[in-house]
């Protein structure tokens, strides 16, 4: 075997290309990866988002009821059942459904339930907007839960 100074020829010739990854292509891997998680991640529907919204929406629409019973300087309620919920005016002497925009008889979401004492809860609000009891509906979604609560004083509030 020759040796010489600048060292043996065949070794450098015999030298197997370097095989796999830098650390560029790595990153560039890495990254691709959690952007794709972080997208799939965000599109995942959160069931307490949905809870929370009709949660709102329910206060929200309560309100307009005791807004209504004030403006029209007549007495307004809403009830609860397990399926849904409505509003009602007295008229003439008898209650009728409310049937103008967003006191129209609505049901829960698919999987939201609520926790009620009796099978209709129904609180009446009177033309000065004082709600005739206070009551805490409890909506149930999964392990998600959410309170309304609907003081004597005519407040609806979200709570917990």
């Amino acid at each position: 075997m020759p040796i010489s100074a600048a060292g043996n020829r065949r070794s450098r010739a015999a030298r197997v290309p370097e095989r796999g990854f830098t650390l560029v292509e790595l990153m560039i891997v890495i990254t691709i990866i959690g952007l794709a998680s972080a997208a799939v991640a965000l599109s995942l529907p959160d069931p307490r988002g949905r809870l929370d919204e009709e949660a709102e929406r329910f206060a929200a629409r309560t309100r307009v009821a005791r807004d209504f019973a004030i403006i029209n300087a007549r007495p307004a309620s809403v009830w609860v059942t397990a399926g849904g919920y409505g509003f009602e005016q007295r008229r003439g002497g008898a209650w009728s459904a409310a049937a103008d925009g967003p006191l129209q008889v609505t049901q829960w979401g698919q999987g939201t339930r609520p926790l009620l004492a009796t099978q209709r809860e129904r609180i009446v609000f009177d033309p000065t907007g004082l709600a005739d009891h206070g009551f805490d509906l409890q909506l149930v979604r999964d392990d998600a839960n959410r309170t309304v609560r609907i003081g004597a004083d005519g407040s609806v509030r979200l709570v917990g």
